[in-house]
């Protein structure tokens, strides 16, 4: 059974949006959702006015960043769902009802961009599908769009993340947390032609959602990690493997020293790459175990 549209705040962090707001508010009590709130991040033109004379409740964030209006927002939600979404036009809201429909087995609903693709610049589908791979095999999902400015979560999971980040990076910690302690799925959605000034610094914000993936990858699944990172050994192994070869097909000079060094790091990359395939392995059967025993005393 579907979530119904009243059990959903609309969270939409904004910092100077006067282009786009008064639209998305329309878009969304047309598509018959009214629990609307503004998350502002102190915005300098028109942003706050014309939202609060379009009827959406506005709260001023605290802290730095997308974290501080997710924050902000959990602190002011009083509805058990609350749906994410920039507050740009490039998301449909004809599309939530897709999210809801799913949120009663999941504590996030990610609305993956699949159909407008081409409104995304291509580095940053470059730099997302990078990040979404990554994160997959970090966390053992099978996402297509963890960066994705749109999505459903319950009020009190969201709750339960202690937000690190400060940046555009709060969707990978987000989803990071839910993927660890909770379940987590997506569904196809539709992404628009943004309306206004881009936020977002490929370049930028791209090294800070690495780093801060990164973070998160030692904070919970550290064994594949530092595992993954000594299987990268087998990168020099195979170069030092391969020049004693040719310098013995083409010289007749076994370099034995290039040789042992070469072998040793190939066992080392080996056993790296052997340990975070077992990690992977024990991943994927904890989140097994874990949806099994939640299923079980759901039915209890």
């Amino acid at each position: 059974m579907a979530v119904e549209k009243d059990e959903v705040t609309i969270v939409l962090p904004t910092l100077n949006e006067e282009k786009a707001v008064r639209k998305v508010i329309s878009e969304l009590k047309k598509a018959g959702y009214n629990n609307i709130l503004i998350v502002d991040g102190y915005s300098t033109d028109k942003t706050v006015k014309i939202a609060e004379s379009n009827g959406a409740r506005v709260v001023l964030q605290h802290s730095k960043g997308k974290s501080g209006a997710l924050e902000t927002a959990v602190e002011n939600v009083d509805t058990p769902f609350m749906l994410v979404m920039d507050c740009d036009c490039t998301y449909d809201p004809k599309d939530i009802d897709k999210l809801l429909t799913h949120a009663k087995i999941y504590d996030q609903v990610i609305g993956a961009r699949i159909n407008g693709r081409e409104n995304i610049p291509r580095f940053n589908r470059l730099g997302n599908w990078l990040i979404t791979t990554a994160f997959n095999t970090v966390m053992g999902t099978k996402l297509s769009d963890v960066l994705s400015g749109m999505y459903l979560i319950k009020t009190d999971a969201a709750r339960m993340v202690e937000f690190n980040t400060k940046g555009f990076d709060v969707e990978v910690e987000m989803a990071a947390h839910i993927a660890a302690n909770g379940r987590i799925t997506e569904v196809p959605i539709t992404y628009r032609k943004r309306v206004g000034r881009q936020k977002l610094h490929s370049l930028r914000h791209g090294w800070q959602i690495t780093r801060t993936l990164f973070t998160l990858a030692r904070q919970y699944n550290p064994v594949l990690l530092f595992s993954s990172l000594i299987a990268l050994a087998a990168v020099p192994a195979f170069f030092m493997l391969a020049w004693a070869m040719l310098e013995a097909v083409l010289f007749g000079v076994w370099n034995s020293g290039r040789a042992l060094i070469g072998l040793i790091l190939f066992v080392f990359a080996f056993q790296g790459f052997t340990i975070a395939t077992v990690a992977l392995m024990l991943r994927n059967l904890e989140k097994r175990l874990m949806r099994q025993a939640k299923s079980n005393s759901n039915h209890v």
